[in-house]
């Protein structure tokens, strides 16, 4: 196994020219929220604006979109007219990745659009992150697992991951995950206690960074914002979900040592990942 450290992640970094513009650093799609449940679409967007990437395009229902506009004015927009996801944007071609899942709601509308929008993501090799109901649908839809684009991260939790592969014991949560990565080829993140990157070549990656001040309400949702934004800034799977994970949990330390554990929530997160790269420098 090897650590997730900053020896490790600091020959990962890529390097921002002086002569470049938005336009070199990737454009990431962000499919989020439903009239229910805007806030996680709005965490998503605001993380993904702070990963290095040149522009972020947020696609949700309206009540989500004020949110994320009065929040964070420099991410892009595109409504959707349902009251969750339920048409996907044209043009896809014009994004370098997508961070689909938090807050998005599991109607049969969204069930469709979701199964249409990893398929014409695969056609045209789009990396994805999917979290929360894009994983729930996809435990309810195991069939969908073979539409989602090799290199894309998938970032259960516990709860989620049980119900995508089904275990009782660390021996068989260690198999599924295995299993999925070899099923999807994509990178496998499971979150918790010392976060594990699973590579679908057999490469197990421990993260170091993090503690029990992240086990709150949104703190997932701000992951793949950033892990989205890294894929979207020309980083593989793997070291998108490495450094994502890394600088999410050194976020989440810096304020736990300034606030305690209890005293902070994800918005809070957002505003200090920023932390983690300057550790890295």
């Amino acid at each position: 196994m090897q650590q997730i450290d900053p020896g490790f992640l600091r020959p990962l970094l890529k390097p921002r020219s002086e002569e470049s513009h938005k336009g070199d650093y990737g454009h990431l799609l962000v499919v989020a929220g439903c009239e229910a449940m805007p806030g996680a679409a709005v965490l998503a967007t605001g993380a993904a604006l702070k990963s290095g990437c040149g522009l972020v395009t947020l696609h949700s229902t309206p009540r989500a979109l004020q949110s994320a506009a009065v929040n964070f004015p420099s991410a892009m927009l595109s409504e959707d007219p349902g009251t969750s996801f339920c048409l996907v944007p044209e043009r896809l071609d014009r994004f370098d990745a997508i961070a689909v899942g938090p807050g998005l709601g599991r109607q049969p509308q969204t069930v469709g659009a979701l199964g249409k929008l990893l398929r014409e993501a695969s056609a045209l090799g789009i990396p994805m992150v999917l979290d929360a109901d894009a994983l729930n649908i996809l435990s309810a839809n195991p069939k969908l697992l073979d539409a989602i684009p090799a290199g894309s991260v998938l970032t259960p939790h516990d709860g989620e991951l049980r119900r995508l592969v089904g275990f009782d014991t660390p021996e068989e949560k260690e198999s599924g995950i295995r299993g999925l990565c070899r099923r999807t080829g994509c990178v496998v993140v499971s979150k918790g206690f010392h976060t594990g990157v699973y590579i679908p070549e057999g490469e197990t990656l421990i993260n170091t960074t993090g503690g029990p001040g992240l086990a709150k309400g949104g703190s997932g949702d701000v992951l793949t914002g950033l892990t989205g934004g890294l894929l979207a800034r020309g980083y593989g799977a793997r070291d998108a979900a490495a450094l994502g994970v890394w600088i999410h949990g050194f976020a989440g330390d810096f304020m736990t040592e300034r606030c305690t554990a209890e005293a902070w929530n994800s918005r809070d997160l957002i505003e200090v990942l920023y932390q983690g790269f300057k550790a890295l420098d």
